[in-house]
């Protein structure tokens, strides 16, 4: 990748030697937490969800989700998780879980050395641990929930 093609992401240079991560399945990040209290759906997770649960995509809107004007929708998360998070902080929903969950922490929101350094390692134990991600495979991931709502 050539230096700078991500420029978007901050300063990419900071994590040019890659990130470890491993989720440890805390349940953390389906969790209200300040900025993060909503999850974003693309068209895709509009169609894959609902047929996961075997319900309409009408249902599935209605009974779990808003939309702003001119925004994609959310889940509805006027409870302190995620309604799709068991008691055990599993995602009851996981083999079709929206694009945003499948890609964090590498969100361009979370890359910037700042954020990651504070308030993504405050939330999330499994930063700083795991195995090495490196830098291309982490854009790619920023990317692809980017294209996902473009």
């Amino acid at each position: 990748m050539s230096e700078g093609a991500d420029a978007e992401a901050g300063d990419p240079a900071w994590y040019a030697e890659g990130l470890r991560f491993a989720c440890t399945q805390c349940g953390n990040c389906c969790r209200n937490q300040g900025q993060y209290a909503f999850v974003n759906l693309s068209p895709r997770d509009l169609e894959s969800i609902p047929a996961f649960l075997g319900i309409s995509r009408a249902e599935f809107l209605e009974r779990w989700c808003e939309k702003a004007p001119g925004c994609h929708p959310t889940l509805r998360m006027d409870q302190p998780a995620c309604p799709f998070l068991d008691p055990e902080s599993r995602c009851r929903i996981y083999p079709v879980r929206p694009m945003q969950c499948r890609t964090w922490p590498f969100w361009r929101s979370n890359l910037q050395r700042e954020v990651w350094e504070t308030q993504v390692r405050a939330r999330c134990p499994g930063i700083g641990s795991g195995p090495l991600h490196g830098q291309q495979v982490i854009d790619a991931q920023a990317r692809r929930t980017e294209a996902e709502f473009g």
